[in-house]
């Protein structure tokens, strides 16, 4: 592997989104801790490093930094937000507090440079601009020597900064989220022209390198999988099944929160079909039991993945010589659990398979899928065999209908939900929408509206469509549904699922949403 970029996280939530980038062009990169030494730096020996940002400020005594000497190793350096500042500050420039603070778009001026030149997506009374996404409250007031302005606006005067001789480059915005048009642009100038490293990497080859891994890991021990039907424990058994084959058992909990039907379609798909080893407990009352009064989905999450825990623990004794519980663990799940595994993150909300897990859990983990993204996750799975139809299912939560039944979980609200949930799904098929769109589903609010059918006054429960376009979820837009189409699927939810007479349409983006409700 001649090529490969080093990312320093500093916590931000969108660290492994860069990688994500990074891999789109073929190259290969991996993310470290910000507090790695600088020996450990050389021994990596990175085409180019890349400083990511962070919720912290620079000049606070107990912020995150970076050895000085990175800078002298000759690497091309490119620095993110707070990555800019800390190689700002750190080089003898001065970063501030700004009285201005940017979130959201902004437009970016001036953009000669090599890492910038050419990059725009227009021109105003100002001049040639790139559109960018600003998130940040501290800005760069004075830039160490040898640097020069290479971006700038009214906020932000400098919003971009380079010293070109030494190949060092700092941008005050994320060109790793997809509102920065084009980011990716500006990657590709920084991994391929400034960097010089070859396109070697590729997704298929993973699949080979993932299944000798698993080997290695796991041995001759029996694992356990937590099947749920989704794309990510489907592609995760078959990965693991490869490798290890007998000593896989597929554990199904019908935990009472899954889609309609679902149960009995992840047998018939998986066990009949497939072949794969499963076992089905029926834990929906335990599961009901637990969950019942509980209001704070934090709360619920955690409530449902110990449970999960404690089933699979329990049915381990039942497996000789179980060792490992597997998971399908993907790179967003991650991300959005920061909070529970990086101390400079900060925490937006746990999943039930990285942040609910108890520490006294009997079981190791073995998580194949962790390093992946939702689309490459697919990708993958196509090269393993597996079925489009299943590969290309939109996602379905670890904690399932639990954080899309708002509040408190009750029977009755997961019913009503699940059938809502099937039309809404059912219309997008037949209307050939499904597929050209990347996630949707149906919200249950428990809160009543009054309503009139035929003469008489109803007062029943909200149902909120939600439908969105991402590729990598970590930043996502509403889906634009024909207005026709949505007024039909209301229709059909309120005049066959009773107890619901009100539908409504989330339209709002990820950031500042995220694309669950909970």
């Amino acid at each position: 592997m001649s090529s490969k970029i080093l990312i320093l996280d500093f916590g931000s939530q969108f660290t492994q989104l860069i990688a994500r980038r990074i891999r789109e062009l073929n190259v290969y990169s991996e993310i470290r801790s910000s507090d790695i030494t600088l020996e450990e730096i050389k021994q990596f020996k990175p085409s180019g490093i890349i400083l990511s940002g962070g919720p912290n400020s620079t000049y606070n005594e107990d912020s995150p930094t970076i050895p000085n000497d990175i800078f002298e190793l000759g690497i091309p350096i490119l620095g993110i937000c707070y990555g800019m500042q800390i190689m700002a500050q750190s080089l003898g420039g001065k970063v501030e507090n700004s009285q201005h603070r940017e979130f959201g778009y902004a437009r970016i001026y001036n953009t000669e440079s090599k890492l910038l030149n050419s990059i725009i997506n227009g021109t105003d009374n100002t001049g040639p601009y790139m559109e960018v996404w600003m998130s940040h409250g501290d800005k760069v007031t004075s830039m160490p020597q040898g640097f020069k302005v290479i971006a700038n606006n009214q906020v932000c005067p400098i919003a971009a900064m380079a010293n070109e001789d030494k190949k060092l480059y700092g941008v005050q915005f994320h060109p790793e989220v997809t509102h920065t048009t084009k980011g990716q642009e500006l990657f590709k100038r920084f991994i391929l022209d400034i960097c010089k490293c070859d396109q070697s990497w590729n997704m298929p080859n993973y699949a080979e390198t993932a299944i000798n891994k698993i080997k290695e890991m796991v041995g001759n021990d029996r694992v356990i999988l937590a099947l749920s039907g989704g794309v990510d424990s489907s592609v995760a058994a078959v990965l693991i099944d490869k490798a290890i084959g007998a000593n896989l058992t597929c554990i199904f909990v019908d935990n009472g929160l899954l889609r309609y039907h679902e149960a009995d379609q992840v047998m018939e798909m998986y066990h009949k079909n497939m072949g794969l080893n499963i076992i089905k407990i029926d834990a929906k009352d335990m599961f009901y039991q637990k969950l019942a009064g509980v209001v704070d989905p934090e709360q619920k999450r955690k409530i449902i993945g110990k449970l999960f825990v404690e089933i699979f623990q329990a049915e381990a004794l039942k497996i000789k010589d179980a060792k490992w519980l597997a998971q399908g663990t993907i790179y967003p799940d991650v991300i959005e659990s920061a909070g529970s595994n990086n101390k400079k993150a900060h925490n937006i909300k746990s999943h039930h398979n990285v942040g609910g897990l108890p520490p006294d859990m009997n079981l190791k983990l073995l998580e194949p899928l962790r390093e992946l993204f939702k689309d490459e996750v697919r990708n993958l799975g196509i090269n393993l065999g597996l079925p489009s139809s299943m590969i290309y299912r939109h996602p379905f939560p670890g904690p399932g209908l639990g954080v899309r039944v708002l509040g408190e979980i009750k029977p009755l609200y997961i019913k009503l939900l699940q059938k809502a949930d099937a039309i809404f799904i059912e219309e997008l098929h037949k209307h050939n929408i499904y597929n050209k769109i990347s996630q949707a589903f149906a919200v249950f609010l428990p809160i009543k509206s009054v309503g009139v059918m035929g003469d008489g006054r109803t007062y029943d429960y909200v149902i909120a469509l939600r439908a969105v376009e991402t590729t990598d979820f970590m930043t996502a837009n509403v889906a634009n549904l024909p207005f026709e189409f949505i007024t039909t699927v209301a229709n059909r939810i309120i005049n066959e699922v009773k107890g619901i007479n009100r539908v409504v349409y989330d339209i709002s983006g990820k950031p500042p949403s995220t694309i669950e409700w909970e």
